[in-house]
């Protein structure tokens, strides 16, 4: 088998060459126009983002943790309250509680979509719970249905981390209901390598309910809605109108995108799901995948010996997360000795394949084949 080169993790490069001439131009359009923070061109990007989430408010910011620290303030959560979370996830769901002086309750997930485990949550709901953070991991929703249905018995808020999910589609009731707009927020980042990515930071909030999302949106102006008029404790965190130029053109193609991820991922798991040592990603009924990230299940172990024979034949892989939450020495204090067994498993099993809109059938081929000559050789 001929050793192919230059297959990307997320390769950005080809896509912008797809793209080049209308991201050229709205680059070129705001720095005519020399409005680069706050102008016309972000509230444009807001009003599209909107609609095409069928959500009543989005507020820029400047990043996916910005937007996550932005909700909880916004919601009134302060310290010694409990915020419940997955354990397994990227570090920013959780590091913002801990900023905000409060509690981060970390759960284990589930073994299948590495979701949050509802089941232990209910578990470890107290008097002071005040808010639940679901991850929509790798692209497929929680069960927003169950989740929202606990959080309503308890009076708790639901703050959603779409950050990997944004375009996903949860079935729930007469219509299907995007990712981030079923809780009080949705938090999502466009960092570059995300399914809507710009080519910096940035991050937004959604809500449907006006009085969260006023607050939230002077929370990003130093808690000002009036020029030099300061209601409240804020943070500076705004979208610059570059980085809204650029996703402006991208939220057009954010469909297709998805579109490209889904049937990269149909090529995997038709490929891959005939090795019996893989499990490939499950999917449930009441989500869409997006595939923010493909990812397999490997036997015990073998994530990182594969990993390292992939990155010898020149295919990239990570994994996503190889130190669980509750192992980190930032949030030791907080785990109260308790045991995550699924997380600490899928750390030694996970491995996260290239997934972007631009792979080819013949990188796709060599990804698969060499994985199945990995097996192949044990």
């Amino acid at each position: 088998m001929t050793k192919l080169n230059n297959i990307q993790m997320v390769d950005l490069q080809l896509q912008y060459e797809r793209l080049k001439s209308d991201i050229d131009n709205g680059i070129s359009e705001v720095i005519s126009s020399a409005k680069f923070i706050n102008g016309p061109t972000v509230s444009n990007f807001a009003t599209n983002l909107a609609k095409y989430l069928n959500v009543k408010h989005v507020i820029p910011c400047a990043n996916g943790t910005d937007a996550l620290q932005i909700a909880l303030m916004a919601a009134g959560i302060e310290p010694g309250d409990e915020v419940i979370t997955p354990n397994f996830t990227f570090i920013a769901t959780v590091e913002v509680v801990a900023l905000l002086q409060a509690k981060p309750v970390l759960v284990d997930v589930n073994p299948d979509d590495f979701t949050i485990n509802i089941n232990e949550l209910k578990k470890l709901i107290t008097p002071k719970t005040k808010a639940i953070v679901p991850v929509h991991l790798f692209g497929q929703c929680a069960n927003m249905k169950e989740i929202m249905e606990l959080a309503k018995k308890h009076n708790l808020l639901v703050i959603e981390d779409c950050a990997q999910s944004i375009g996903t589609d949860h079935y729930w009731g007469d219509k299907p209901q995007k990712a981030g707009t079923m809780g009080d927020f949705g938090c999502t980042s466009f960092f570059p390598s995300k399914n809507l990515g710009c080519y910096g930071d940035g991050g937004a909030l959604y809500t449907n309910d006006d009085e969260l999302a006023s607050i939230a949106k002077s929370i990003t102006n130093h808690g000002s809605t009036v020029k030099y008029h300061h209601d409240r404790i804020g943070v500076n965190s705004r979208l610059d109108s570059i980085q809204a130029a650029i996703l402006n053109v991208k939220l057009k193609q954010l469909d297709d995108f998805n579109r490209r991820r889904q049937a990269a991922a149909i090529f995997y798991d038709h490929q891959l799901g005939i090795i019996e040592q893989i499990e490939t990603p499950a999917k449930q009924d009441f989500s869409d995948h997006t595939y923010h990230q493909y990812t397999i299940k490997v036997p015990k172990g073998e994530n990182l010996k594969l990993q390292a024979y992939l990155k010898e034949k020149g295919v990239p892989a990570m994994v996503y997360y190889p130190i669980p939450l509750h192992k980190q020495k930032a949030f030791e204090k907080w785990t109260d000795s308790r045991e995550f067994p699924v997380s600490d498993e899928l750390a030694e099993r996970v491995l996260s394949l290239p997934m972007h809109t631009e792979l080819k059938k013949e990188e796709l081929t060599y990804i698969c084949d060499t994985i199945k000559d990995y097996f192949n050789g044990k």
